[in-house]
This record gives C-alpha cells, structure tokens and sequence, in this order.
C-alpha cells in the first residue's frame, strides 16, 4: 500500500516541486530551531580529497553547491542538446516565442534590481539572482492546476524555462569566474579533446566520457571558472545515437532524471534555504537586496514575460499557444518568477558574506512564494474561460 502510494507520487509531474518546497520548508525549521548550530556545523565541516598533499579541500556546503550541482547542470545541458536536436528547439519558428519571453524575463528582474541596489557596489554584485526560473517548482505548481491549462501551456513554460536556464549558465560564464589560472584552463582541453573524440565516434559506453567529465570539472574548478559548467560541456559531447543507432544520451538523461530531481536538488534545498529569522522585521524584507530580488521576481517577471509575448503576438510576430488565452499567458508569466533553486544558486555565486546570504535567501523564497500562490491562483480563474482556437507556438513569417 505504502510502495503504491510512493509509486503514484514520485510518477506525478507535481513531485519535484512538493519535494523541493519540503526541502525549503525542513531548512527554515532546521535554521530556527536548536538544530541550527549542528545545521551550521554540518554545512561548514571541511571534506577533503588529496593525494600526496595536492587536491581538494572544501566545506560540504561548496562539495554540495559545486559538486552535486554540477550534476544537475549535466542534467540541463543533456536537455538542451536532446531539445536543440531533436525537440522544442529543434524548430527556430517554436522557439521565437517563448524565447523572447525569456529574454524580456530575464532582462527586466535584472534591472528592477540594479534599480533598487544602485550606488551600492556590494549588493550589485547579485544583479542576476532574480533572473532565473526554477523548472521543477515552476512545472510542479503548472501541474496542480491540471487540465484547466492546456498542454500547448506547459510546453510553453517548459521552452521558456530551458531558454532561460541557457541564459543563466550563459551568466554565470560570463560574470562569475574569480581569478582565472590559465594554466588549470589549459589543462582542461586535454579532457575535452577526449570528450569530443568519443562523440565523433559515436562511442556506446558513457563511462569514458563521465571519467573525463570528472576530470574536466576538476581542473575548471581549479581554474577559477564555475566548475558547474564542466557539467554542461561534458552533456554536449555525450552522443545523441551511438555507431549502433542506440542513444546513450537518451539513456543517460532518463536515468539520472529521478536522483537530479528527487536527491539532489532537495538536498541543495535543504543547504541553501535556511533562513535565519531571529531579529528579522517586516523592514528587512524592504532592504534593497531582498526586495531587488523579491520584486524582480514577482514583478519584473511578470512585466518582461507577460510584456514580451503580447508585444510579439500582437506585432504579429507570434500566435497564442494553441487552446491558451492572456490569463493563461499572465499565469505563466507568475509562475516563471518561481527562481528557488537557480535564483539560491546564483546568490551563493555572489555573496560570501552569511548576513547578505541570508537576505539573499529571504529575497528568493518571498518572492518565489508569492510567485507560486499567485501563478496558480490566476491559472486555476483562467481554467473557466475559454481560450482562443489558435495552432501552437509558430510565428507568421
């Protein structure tokens, strides 16, 4: 009975998104209760891997936030190469939409916050926290509402969270690489090109290539870039189909699927979302750091998700997702402020600081929450008006 009961949960599309806000829920409880100085503890002890006196040495919070982590970006970059290839973004006229949805939902979070932190070189540092969308907490809420959305719905949300995925990695390249070893980097290409020499070949066994992937993530590490981009490289040369017509990338993405969704990401929940509330007021939630992030999440989503697609569909650039109306739209627009995972991410990105973290996380969970309550408010009221007749996401010209 039990093992049915776990069967039917862990198969719903809403389980990653339940288990992330436990995970959320658990830290917070953990943060403030008599646990918090052994929660403490716990994330700074040191874990260390050496040989002969050189390797790595790190608290479990950074083998969580740059180890584990990388794991979940394997997992995105094996999506965005199956989806370049051969899904939602194999089509350029699919993605126009919801691409300029994630743009103008990127683009506007990001600058509410510079707006709200501006002269204050500290906290400008984390102007790209609220550009990012959680996909499991954002689909998981999308599915609760069930089939008052349509499917054409949920492939929306699903293109536009990917996009922007592609565009926080994109960021975190660009902006958040610390005092750069060239020699580490150099290094690195050794792995790589062993990598692309196993995807040339189609080479069957993703054993090999995992091996140089761990290698790649260790010397990028070292060499000040964010190693959770090794993970995103090493997807990429994973072959699509192997000399035998069989797809080791497939396999490998279906596997490691259920323990990216259901481990390892509520473990980095749990790591990162324990705010401490003691001596907090309602006025540290108005502080221009956790308000940047909440209102740019909140409001900034809404504004560039929501403001970019009627612009595109009512330019004529664009048509509605098929069976969606603008509440639907609106709703979406809600639920992509949902930044949670990728949003707490960047922030330990940006601060080192535990007094700015914890803003940091009071910021990304408010505005993630009042994100998620209203998304699915609007989209259950939208569920009870008829949308338009329109085919699926193309574009006119």
């Amino acid at each position: 009975m039990l093992l049915r009961a776990l069967d039917r949960f862990f198969r719903h599309d809403a389980a990653g998104g339940i288990l992330l806000m436990l995970s959320a829920v658990a830290a917070l409880v953990v943060a403030n209760s008599a646990l918090a100085p052994y929660y403490a503890d716990a994330l700074g002890a040191k874990l260390a891997i050496t040989l002969n006196g050189e390797g790595l040495q790190k608290p479990l919070i950074l083998w969580i936030n740059d180890g584990l982590m990388a794991i979940f970006f394997f997992l995105i970059g094996l999506e965005l190469k199956h989806e370049l290839l051969e899904g939602k973004l194999k089509n350029p006229r699919d993605v126009i939409l919801p691409g300029m949805a994630a743009v103008g939902g990127m683009a506007v979070p990001a600058l509410i916050y510079v707006a709200l932190n501006w002269g204050d070189p500290t906290t400008m540092t984390g102007w790209a926290i609220p550009a990012a969308t959680d996909i499991a907490f954002a689909l998981g809420i999308l599915a609760l509402v069930g089939t008052r959305a349509p499917a054409s719905l949920k492939v929306f949300l699903l293109t536009l969270a990917i996009l922007d995925d592609l565009g926080a990695i994109v960021i975190i390249a660009l902006f958040y690489t610390a005092d750069l070893k060239l020699d580490y980097l150099i290094m690195a290409l050794a792995p790589l090109i062993g990598l692309f020499l196993l995807n040339h070949k189609g080479a069957h066994r993703v054993a090999p290539a995992l091996l140089l992937g761990t290698i790649m993530w260790f010397l990028v590490l070292k060499s000040g870039v964010h190693a959770t981009l090794a993970g995103v490289i090493t997807a990429f040369f994973i072959p699509l189909k192997d000399k035998w017509g069989k797809s080791p990338l497939h396999a490998l993405e279906n596997g490691l699927a259920p323990y990216v969704l259901y481990l390892i990401v509520p473990i980095f929940a749990f790591a990162n979302a324990g705010v401490v509330l003691a001596g907090l007021s309602l006025a540290d939630l108005f502080a221009p750091l956790p308000l940047g992030i909440a209102a740019g999440l909140v409001v900034g989503k809404q504004v560039g998700v929501f403001g970019l697609t009627f612009a595109m569909v009512k330019l004529g650039f664009a048509r509605l997702p098929h069976g969606a109306n603008w509440a639907h739209i609106y709703g979406v627009a809600c639920l992509a402020g949902i930044g949670f995972t990728m949003s707490l991410f960047i922030g330990g990105l940006s601060f080192e600081d535990p007094a700015l973290m914890n803003q940091v996380r009071l910021g990304v969970l408010s505005g993630s929450l009042v994100s998620a309550l209203l998304g699915y408010a609007v989209l259950m009221a939208a569920g009870r008006v008829q949308g338009p007749a329109q085919p699926d996401v193309v574009t006119t010209g």
